[in-house]
């Protein structure tokens, strides 16, 4: 994730809370989406921006877990997502989300 990114995130969760927020990952690989998932859960691994030490435990999902998928129109998936679910491991990206997911109901 962008040191940018990290900047709207930690910024948005200030003015709104975590409570009102979700974040929305279209990360190409598992590992990708893991360390993405821990940045805005439980802080960026690489300790290079904002969120580095900053626990802020918010949910997280990738676009091809079926929680998304099943809020999306047909249509809207097809023209806009479609594509990515055929090429990608959405099993192993949702399962690398998902494990962090879990990871912020363990923390404090």
């Amino acid at each position: 994730m962008d040191l940018q990114s990290q900047e709207s995130i930690l910024r948005l969760s200030e003015q709104h809370g975590k409570d009102d927020l979700v974040v929305l990952l279209g990360a190409p690989d598992a590992e990708a989406a893991e360390i993405a998932a821990e940045t805005v859960v439980l802080g960026d691994p690489a300790y290079a921006g904002v969120l580095a030490g900053v626990q802020l435990g918010l949910d997280v999902f990738h676009v091809l877990e079926d929680e998304v998928r099943s809020a999306i129109p047909d249509d809207v998936w097809e023209a806009q997502i479609g594509v990515m679910e055929d090429i990608l491991d959405a099993d192993a990206v949702s399962s690398a989300v998902a494990g962090m997911r879990g990871k912020s109901q363990d923390t404090p």
